[in-house]
């Protein structure tokens, strides 16, 4: 699988304590394993929960593009 990384995922990485990055990290590289749902009223759209972040993205036979990495509060707004 190739993974594709948004230009607001990364940028939130970057931002992102060492502990906390590595632990996202590890939940995006093990998909289409972990805690995954398919967001309702969206066809292409999943989400990974990895403690209290959501991980957003989409997923073909292919690659896994993740387009947003965001805390559990504002990860459905």
């Amino acid at each position: 699988m190739k993974y594709v990384f948004s230009k607001s995922t990364k940028k939130t990485l970057e931002r992102l304590d060492a502990s906390t990055k590595q632990r996202i990290c590890k939940g995006i590289y093990k998909l289409p394993d972990g805690d995954v749902k398919r967001l309702q009223g969206f066809t292409d759209l999943y989400r990974l929960r990895v403690g209290d972040w959501r991980i957003i993205f989409t997923m073909t036979s292919t690659e896994i593009f993740i387009e947003e990495v965001l805390p559990r509060g504002s990860a459905y707004k």
